[in-house]
C-alpha cells in the first residue's frame, strides 16, 4: 500500500518544527529521518509559530503581485536582512521584483529577525 498525496502546499520550517513536535508527542519518538530533521530545524529555525504567522501576514499584506506562498515561506525560512540577501533567496525562482517591493519585504523581515 502506498500513501496517497491529498494536498500539496508549501510550508516553512517553523511549521515543520511544529508538525514534528506533534508527531513526537503522538508517537513518543521520531524515526532516524525525523530525528535528523528535528536537529536541523532546532538549529536553524529562529522564529516562534506566532512570529512566523505574523511575518507571513505582514508580507502577504504588501500585495506584491508576483509573490506567491512558496516565496513567502522561503523568505520566512531564510530571513534575508538586505535586498541583496533577498535576491539570493529568490534567484532559484522565476520571479523578478521591483526594488521598492524588495525593500518592503526586507523591512518587514527586519522586525522579526533576531
Amino acid at each position: 500500500m502506498h500513501p496517497e498525496i491529498i494536498e500539496m502546499k508549501p510550508i516553512n520550517m517553523v511549521q515543520v518544527k511544529s508538525h514534528l513536535k506533534s508527531i513526537k508527542k503522538r508517537d513518543k519518538e521520531l524515526d532516524f529521518r525525523g530525528n535528523k530533521l528535528e536537529e536541523y530545524v532546532n538549529k536553524f529555525v529562529k522564529l516562534s509559530d506566532k512570529e512566523a504567522a505574523e511575518l507571513y501576514e505582514k508580507i502577504s499584506k504588501l500585495n506584491i503581485s508576483r509573490l506567491k506562498d512558496e516565496h513567502i515561506h522561503k523568505i520566512i525560512d531564510i530571513l534575508p536582512e538586505t535586498v541583496d540577501d533577498l535576491k539570493v533567496v529568490l534567484q532559484g525562482y522565476t520571479i523578478t521584483l521591483k526594488k521598492d517591493d524588495m525593500t518592503s519585504i526586507v523591512n518587514a523581515v527586519k522586525e522579526f529577525a533576531k
